[in-house]
């Protein structure tokens, strides 16, 4: 095998995840993080049916389980805090026989990286400034200077990838705005009751605060609506956090609380709900992998299991192909688009953020029924199971 120098930019779920299948399978794996250390906390994600199966190969489940947030339930309160209804969590758990997980996404990307960094070079605070591809490679010049050549180059850098913008052009021709802005932070733990999920609504507004099972912080998890796209830098996080603050003036219950904690949260993330569509994640030496390439918007509950999925089937299908990384590219796409074509079409905004208080009362009526609770375990789900790639002769096992 002789295209086996590898670089992957973005050291998250899909990045990590991926440098751990392609080191496995013999490939020269070097990851560039923007960041200089790896997140802490964030959001909760699920890891669910393939998912799952991808982390029990890599010998993960265990630690995975361990670290879940072990959610109860989910409660919508009104201005009072007073509880109008609530879904049991557990009860959808059991519709999937018990292995759903959901984890921090701080904690899975560091379960994945520690996993990888044996095998694979990871290089913090740095960023991929400029690619030239040619015949026989890509030359990478990083922000930190000096120039690297590679075979292979793959974006796992967000929904604002770099990578994708340096190869297939402004993520305007790709982005699909959702008509929602979210955002996330770190509160007193006195804010969320452990293991439980609290959401306050008005009309077009959701403010959120839970606190895992295992974690002596809560967060809070804001959502609003807004029909056209703020005007703003997406590194500029003072003006995020002046949309925020407007967006919810006025706003009861505890969120004028809330609000003031989320200056103090250095890992504060706010942006729009969107969607990555895409003709195409590849284009020659270089392909698109997780948010980058198919993010299908965090009320889709589906950006890790994608991740996940899509980086062990990118980097089966590279080693499946040996030297050919276009003919690798173009399975790897064959394979996993149907399953995000089906992810992107299922989203959950309008349960979580109604647009008026008649859509909030039947939400609320609606989960106060027994009937859902009772379908949730009707059938379990089942995932077709993952494709077993082969490693080259010669690749480590």
């Amino acid at each position: 095998m002789t295209n086996n120098r590898v670089l992957i930019s973005g050291a998250g779920i899909a990045g990590s995840t991926l440098a751990y299948w392609l080191s496995r399978y013999g490939f020269d794996v070097t990851v560039v993080e923007r960041a200089a250390r790896l997140p802490t906390g964030g959001n909760g994600v699920d890891v669910r049916e393939q998912a799952i199966e991808v982390v029990e190969r890599m010998g993960l489940f265990e630690q995975v389980r361990a670290l879940a947030t072990d959610a109860v339930g989910m409660a919508f309160v009104d201005a009072k805090g007073d509880v109008r209804t609530r879904i049991d969590m557990q009860a959808l758990q059991r519709s999937a026989n018990g292995r759903d997980v959901e984890i921090l996404r701080g904690d899975l990307a560091r379960l994945l990286h520690d996993a990888a960094r044996d095998r694979v070079e990871y290089v913090f605070g740095d960023v991929v400034r400029a690619l030239e591809e040619d015949s026989s490679g890509v030359s990478v010049e990083l922000a930190s200077g000096g120039t690297r050549r590679f075979d292979v180059v793959v974006g796992a850098d967000g929904i604002h990838s770099s990578v994708r913008r340096m190869v297939f052009g402004s993520e305007e021709r790709f982005l699909r705005f959702d008509r929602h802005y979210f955002a996330v932070w770190e509160v007193d733990a006195s804010y969320g009751e452990a293991r439980w999920i609290r959401m306050y609504n008005e009309p077009g507004r959701m403010a959120g605060v839970w606190r895992a099972g295992n974690q002596s912080r809560a967060h809070a998890n804001f959502v609003f609506h807004r029909r056209e796209p703020l005007s703003y830098d997406y590194r500029d996080v003072d003006a995020q956090r002046a949309h925020l603050r407007e967006a919810f003036a006025g706003a009861g219950w505890r969120t004028q609380e809330l609000l003031e904690q989320a200056a103090a949260d250095p890992e504060f993330f706010f942006d729009a709900l969107c969607q990555v569509h895409m003709p195409a994640w590849s284009k020659g030496r270089v392909a698109l992998v997780g948010d980058a390439a198919y993010c299908a918007s965090p009320t889709s509950g589906a950006g890790a299991l994608l991740s996940l999925i899509g980086a062990y089937v990118l980097a089966g299908e590279m080693a499946a192909a040996a030297d050919d990384q276009v003919a690798a590219f173009r399975a790897y796409d064959a394979a996993f688009r149907p399953e995000v074509v089906k992810r992107q079409k299922q989203l959950y905004t309008g349960m979580l953020v109604p647009k008026s208080r008649a859509a909030i009362w039947a939400r609320n009526v609606l989960f106060r029924s027994p009937v859902i609770g009772a379908l949730a375990g009707l059938q379990p789900r089942k995932a077709t199971p993952l494709r077993a790639y082969q490693a080259p002769a010669g690749a480590l096992s």
